[in-house]
């Protein structure tokens, strides 16, 4: 569904892009696409001379659930000293937390298309576990215990 945005930004920006066709949930619950996603950046950048590509230069991006994907190979690969640093990462409208659907940005887009308060908790159940069968609890906020709610409180309120 992005070659030809890749192909575009390819082309405009003069530069290397890699787009990694990641495994799809339901069929490949999580940790299938967060995999593809790591082993294709770690071989990308432990060959970056076979793509001519300056080390200094990588940059990681992703829009919704490839944001979070982004992100989280971004997370595990600044703790490694063996492969080159990545300069960035770019996150389009990733899908960052599950812990609450009722936040502000929620509530304030709840009916803006594409992307339903709804539709965002059922495809985030579907990429966690392949099967949306607690989507009402977690619409209601019942699927977090107490304990982890107020153990990041501080990073996911409303406040």
């Amino acid at each position: 569904t992005h070659e030809e945005l890749c192909r575009f930004i390819a082309r405009e920006s003069e530069s290397v892009v890699v787009s990694v066709g990641y495994r799809l949930a339901p069929e490949h619950k999580y940790p299938a696409a967060y995999e593809d996603c790591l082993n294709a950046s770690q071989h990308f950048l432990q060959h970056l001379q076979h793509y001519g590509v300056d080390p200094a230069r990588v940059t990681v991006c992703g829009d919704s659930a490839g944001g979070n994907l982004a992100a989280a190979v971004s997370q595990t690969l600044a703790g490694r000293s063996d492969l080159p640093r990545l300069r960035a990462q770019i996150l389009i409208y990733p899908g960052l937390q599950a812990l609450d659907f009722n936040l502000p940005s929620y509530q304030q887009n709840r009916g803006v298309p594409l992307l339903f308060r709804e539709r965002a908790a059922f495809y985030m159940l579907q990429y966690l576990n392949g099967s949306a069968t607690k989507l009402e609890e977690v619409l209601e906020g019942s699927h977090i215990p107490p304990d982890i709610k107020l153990k990041y409180q501080k990073w996911v309120s409303p406040d």
